[in-house]
C-alpha cells in the first residue's frame, strides 16, 4: 500500500503543490468564495470541497490541469459551455497552460448553490 499524503486543511493541500499549479488552485478557491462566501471549506476525499446543504463543489491539483467536480448536475446543465474541455458525467479538467474560466466557474457554482438551497 502506498504512502499517500492525507491532508488536513485547504491551505495545507494547495501549498503541497508547485507553484503553477498552487496558483490555479488559489485562483479557483478565490473564484468559488466569491460565489459562496457563506459555505464550509474542508477537505473531503482528501481534496478541497464547499459544502452548504451538502457538496457543492470539489477541486484537486493535477500535472497537467485542474480537476473541477461539480457533481454530475453541475456538469450536465454546462455541457454546452463545457465544449472544449475534457469533462465526464462529474468532472472538468482545466489545462494549467490556459487562463481559469471565471465566468464559467462563478455560473457553475451559482446553480450548484440554488441547486443545493432547493433541497433545505
Amino acid at each position: 500500500m502506498g504512502s499517500r499524503k492525507v491532508f488536513e486543511t485547504v491551505d495545507s493541500y494547495i501549498n503541497s503543490f508547485p507553484e503553477p499549479v498552487k496558483r490555479m488552485l488559489d485562483e479557483l478557491r478565490r473564484i468559488i468564495k466569491s460565489v459562496v462566501p457563506e459555505a464550509e471549506e474542508r477537505i473531503s476525499y482528501n481534496m478541497p470541497a464547499f459544502f452548504l446543504n451538502g457538496a457543492l463543489v470539489y477541486f484537486a491539483g493535477c500535472k497537467n490541469h485542474i480537476g473541477f467536480y461539480p457533481t454530475g448536475d453541475g456538469i450536465s446543465h454546462f455541457v454546452r459551455e463545457l465544449n472544449g474541455y475534457v469533462y465526464s458525467k462529474g468532472a472538468v479538467r482545466f489545462p494549467l497552460d490556459q487562463p481559469v474560466p471565471e465566468k464559467l466557474i462563478v455560473e457553475i457554482v451559482a446553480y450548484r448553490k440554488s441547486r443545493n438551497l432547493e433541497k433545505k
